[in-house]
Order: C-alpha cells, then structure tokens, then sequence
C-alpha cells in the first residue's frame, strides 16, 4: 500500500509496518484533509462549517472556494511539496487558503501574523518556503503586506505572494480572484494531479522551543485526522456539537482541538478574530455553543467578569482551559477540565463525566489508543516509570509523535531517548485514579515561556536583548501572570557606567529588531549578578523565584512596581 506520494527531503516518515499498524488500530484516520472536505461538502453540502466574525461557509462553500484555490496554486507555478508562509489571524479565509495548499500538496508553514522579521526570515530559510499567505487588513496599526513585500525582497527563495483581504500589486495574486477563477468541476480535474496519500505531509506546525533556532514539526494527513478524532472521542463531542474558538486559528491547538474534529464531525465551528469577553460570551448565546477552551487568557477573563450572570450559558456542555479549571467552572457552572498539548504530537485530558479530582488536579491521560507516556527520573538515561507522586520529566511515543524535526538531525537526536521518547521538557508526577495513571503539571525544565498559549525561548529574546548598547548580560525568565499565565522579565546587567533600559525603551529597540511582539519582556529587573548553581552555571530556577517573591510581596502591599 503507497502510504507517500509526495516525499518531501528533510522529512523523516513513518515506516511501513508503523503505518499499517495505526491504521488498523483506528488510531489514525486513513484519508487526507483535502478529501474529508470534500466528503463533508457531498455529505452535508448546507451545513455551516464555519461561523466567522464577518460571514460564514457551509462545507459545500469551504470545499468550491478551496478547490479552485488548489487549481489555481498549480496553474500559477506552486508544486506539491512546495511550501507556503501563512500570515493570518482567525478569518473564514484562512480556511480556504489551508485546504486549498492541502487539496494542491503546498505544506502551509504556520505562523503568526505577530512574527516580524527575525522570525519570518528563520523559518524562510529552514522551510524552504516558495510561496507566502499574508492577509492585507490585520491590523491597522502594522501594514503586514507591506511587510511580507520586504520579506521577499530580502528572501529570494520566495517567488509568490498571494494577498488576503487587501489590495494585490503588479507581480503578486489576489486571493480572492484565485479562489474563483475555476468551476469547483474544472478545479477538480485539474487538482487529481495533487492529490494526496494519508502519509504524506499535511502542514508544518512550529515548536515554542527553548533555543533562538525554530523547529518545525512535520504533521501527516493521516495522523493528524486521527488525532483530531481522538480529541472528539475523549470529549464525546459529535455532529450536534457547536464549537467555538476566539484564539488563533493557525495554532496546532485551534487545528486539532477544534477546525479539524468540526470538519470530522461536519458540524459548526464559531471563530473569532480577536477575543473580547463580552464578544466570547454573546457568541455563545447567538450560535447556541456547546462547547469551548482556553489554552490563553480566556479562563482569566471569565472569571473575572463581573457579570457573568447576564449572559445565558446554558448551551456549553464541557470548557476545557489549561488552567483554573475549578475556578471557571465554579463561576459559569460549566463542566471544565485542564487538558495537556504540546505540537510535538502528545495530546491529554480527562474525559466526560470525571470526578472532580480529576478534571480539575490532573491533565488527564494520552487521548490516542496507541499513544504511550511515561516519566523520566531527572538524571536517568532510559525511560523508567517514577512512583506515585515522584516528579519527572514527561515522555511519550506513539502514533502521533513526530519522528524528527525537520532538517534537524542535531536537535532530534537531543530531543529522544534512546528507546524512541520523545522528551517533552515538562516536569510532571502521576497520581492514580479509578484504575488509571493521571498526569499532574509541575513545571518545566527547557527554559521556554508560555505566554497565553504563544510559546517561545528564552535564548531567542536574550539573543537580541544583548545587542542592546546599554545591556553587558541579560537572563531571560518567565514570571507568573493572573491572565496570560506567564509572561517574560528581563534580568539585567548592565555595562559599567549605564542604566537598564525601561519596559518601554527595551520594547521599542527589540521591535525595531525585528523581534515579535508577544516575546517582548514585560518587567525589568538590574541585578549586579546572575545566581549560579553548584557547577557555575546561570541558576534561572533561582531567578524564577526572586521575580515571583517580589511579585508577591507587591500583590501582598498593593503597590505594582511600574517600570
């Protein structure tokens, strides 16, 4: 059974007997992200597929509209294989453009709209990528056509830029005159030549990482199906089922948890460009949602609303946020649990009905039949199960765990044991309950920070601090934060004779450096030396907790330190 059509050089595949094996087990659904639209659009050509801020699509239109994309992707020169940059936020169209690249084998590379030029021009590079997505009207405030214009002007390797919502010049498309230009019968004919195999590459999805260099996750087809799949399993979610979504589309969480368990299930997703409380909360009244998360600061801010009472909830069945599960769900009255993802393929949650204990202290457990998790003793060579309680780093394998980095051999075999674990850097305890392992959260041990779901390395932001002409050193730490969960402090010091640079002053000259702005260190501490450990190295544990003591110590006084 061909299992590849388009192999893709840099990518390491499943083998053969690992395919079959998920196949039959049913963990992976054996099928494409092009032609499950295209089931859906026959099955349920009237159904909303998706709600958008600013109209909608059924699954006959999501599938016409991304055909003749796909047609007109080829018509214009991209091959399967090729490579696209996507620089969207959460609009109906970026659902267009994604199984339009996956209808024509173009691997969309997913990233934000908030990345600038360092970020942009790293994962070019590492790529290979022809062709760049951007959407014309963002944002007001940054022209982010303008700025993809700069980017392939710098970066040869890009050949097409294709313009969303917003005004195409001389040399590059207009997305929408691409996706009308051919009959969704012409469009088909034309796409046969693309179609794709259940193992061949769907997008490329990005690590948060701890280090300044990107790693980029090859997700396949089949894979990605049945992991989505398992996710509407686990939270016994089906086609009566109304999701919602007011966080970024593009993210390997808005994919898997929501746009393709909808698609499966050929039910409505509700998106949102941006989230706003009141804006969150009345969709829910209007589209009847039953169901909705947070991997950000959603959770926060529903619990601080002070309203909530207002607003009819009733519809939500199960809200699932990767913190404060207890406290949302004693103020909406909504069922809620913590959940567990990490792009490098493990996902984990409790399941329907749980006891509390459960839902509300543990992650839960791996979603998919063939995935395996385990603790790793701090120190140990080889994967060992840790006793009830005892903390370790967590690592898994299975059928949805990446099986190396993209043209990285260097970082895949660090990032392994030598039995095949992934090693996910997430410290972790199990606890048993009702005959099961339950994974309980403790920390981390690869020095990244999570700020509301947007994941990035410290060492990528001290990387450009330190070019600051002021900064002699500079450690990079995450600190607690009440709604984004945490956020980035900036530990400095400085060169003889100079003063830190303020929050404002640091911020403007990593913008102008082309640093994203989510990365931006929001305090500042001058500290005259870095603590080390036993051995001489930096002690970042150490600073973690000096920033949170004074945190405390403000809360405690009532008197925030401004910058």
């Amino acid at each position: 059974m061909m299992r590849v059509r388009f192999p893709v050089k840099g990518v390491t595949y499943h083998t053969a007997e690992e395919s079959e094996a998920y196949r039959r087990s049913g963990s992976w659904i054996w099928s494409t992200l092009g032609e499950m639209l295209r089931e859906a659009a026959h099955e349920k050509p009237d159904v909303t597929y998706i709600a958008a801020d600013d109209g909608s699509l059924t699954f006959a239109q999501a599938d016409a509209l991304s055909e003749s994309l796909a047609a007109s992707l080829l018509e214009i020169g991209l091959e399967p294989g090729d490579r696209a940059i996507f620089q969207f936020g959460s609009v109906k169209e970026i659902v267009v453009a994604l199984f339009g690249c996956f209808k024509a084998s173009v691997i969309p590379v997913c990233t934000l709209p908030q990345y600038r030029e360092i970020e942009i021009g790293q994962l070019t590079e590492l790529s290979g990528a022809k062709a760049y997505f951007v959407q014309g009207d963002f944002s007001p405030a940054f022209d982010l056509a303008a700025f993809a214009r700069r980017m392939v002007q710098e970066h040869a390797i890009l050949t097409t830029l294709i313009v969303v919502r917003g005004q195409a010049k001389a040399g590059e498309y207009d997305f929408a005159e691409l996706i009308s230009r051919h009959s969704r019968a012409d469009a088909r004919a034309a796409t046969r030549r693309a179609d794709a195999l259940p193992g061949d590459v769907a997008l490329f999805q990005l690590s948060g990482g701890s280090t300044g260099v990107p790693k980029i996750i090859p997700r396949m087809h089949a894979e990605y199906l049945g992991s989505a799949n398992s996710w509407s399993v686990r939270h016994g979610l089906g086609p009566d089922d109304v999701s919602l979504w007011a966080l970024p589309l593009i993210h390997n969480a808005g994919m898997l948890l929501m746009l393709v368990p909808s698609l499966i299930s050929r039910r409505k997703l509700v998106i949102q460009a941006k989230f706003d409380v009141d804006a969150f909360l009345r969709a829910i009244e209007t589209h009847r949602v039953t169901y909705t998360g947070s991997i950000g600061p959603i959770a926060p801010r529903i619990i601080e609303c002070p309203d909530i009472e207002a607003y009819d909830l009733s519809t939500v069945r199960r809200l699932f946020t990767i913190a404060r599960a207890e406290a949302v769900q004693q103020k909406t009255g909504i069922e809620c649990h913590h959940i567990y993802g990490i792009t490098e393929g493990m996902l984990m949650s409790t399941s329907v009905g749980d006891r509390a204990e459960a839902r509300f202290g543990t992650l839960g457990w791996p979603t998919g039949i063939d995935d395996e998790a385990c603790v790793l003793k701090i120190g140990s060579e080889q994967p060992a199960a840790a006793a009830a309680g005892e903390p370790g780093e967590l690592c898994f394998r299975g059928a949805h765990t990446l099986r190396a980095y993209f043209n990285a051999p260097v970082v895949t075999a660090d990032s392994f044991t030598s039995n095949g674990f992934f090693r996910s850097g997430d410290l972790v305890r199990t606890v048993r309950i009702a005959d099961r392992d339950h994974y309980i959260f403790e920390g981390r041990l690869k020095d990244n920070i999570n700020r509301g779901g947007e994941k990035f390395g410290a060492e990528e932001v001290e990387n450009v601090i330190v070019r600051h002409p002021s900064v002699n050193d500079v450690r990079v730490v995450a600190m607690p934060d009440p709604f984004f969960g945490e956020k980035a402090c900036a530990f400095i010091i400085p060169k003889p004779g100079e003063t830190v640079p303020s929050v404002a002053a640091l911020g403007e000259f990593l913008q102008r450096e082309g640093l994203a702005k989510f990365k931006l260190p929001e305090r500042v501490e001058a500290i005259a030396e870095f603590p080390v450990t036993r051995v001489g190295k930096v002690d970042k544990q150490a600073l973690r907790r000096m920033i949170s003591d004074t945190l405390a110590r403000e809360a405690a006084s009532q008197s925030p330190k401004v910058a």
